[in-house]
């Protein structure tokens, strides 16, 4: 039940699953909340985790779909990212307030890293670095 509650976008903002749980294939899941998290907090976790495993799982339920589509052109506007599967279906998920089960649209969207990744993350490190420098000798 909880677990349904944290996919609609209730209080959960990452959560991961290990492919030793059985789950299979992708190693790493981000659960997206439309509610909780800036969106460039979803961007950089899912770079972290492209760094860590090479993939990363974007997950969503209703109003959140919207924040997962566009981290992902975020991610591939920018060149840190490729598609490698989309997957769109409906659950179902009970109504606390009418107790009787609803229907939410979900979408999962597995992006791994672009033959240029690890160049780009390099480049955005020693801007970073630069930029601290800078900060430091203006004050």
């Amino acid at each position: 039940m909880s677990g349904n509650a944290a996919e609609a976008g209730g209080d959960a903002a990452q959560r991961t699953r290990a492919s030793s749980n059985g789950g299979g294939g992708v190693s790493n899941r981000i659960q997206v909340s439309n509610t909780k998290k800036p969106l460039f907090f979803y961007v950089n976790l899912a770079k972290r985790y492209m760094q860590q495993h090479g993939e990363v799982e974007l997950s969503a339920l209703g109003m959140a779909i919207a924040t997962v589509v566009t981290v992902t052109e975020i991610l591939k506007n920018n060149g840190f990212a490729v598609e490698t599967k989309i997957r769109t279906s409906t659950v179902e998920i009970k109504d606390e307030m009418r107790g009787r089960p609803i229907q939410k649209a979900k979408i999962e969207i597995v992006l791994a890293k672009s033959q240029n990744f690890d160049e780009l993350m390099a480049t955005a490190a020693a801007e970073a670095a630069v930029g601290v420098a800078d900060g430091e000798d203006q004050n």
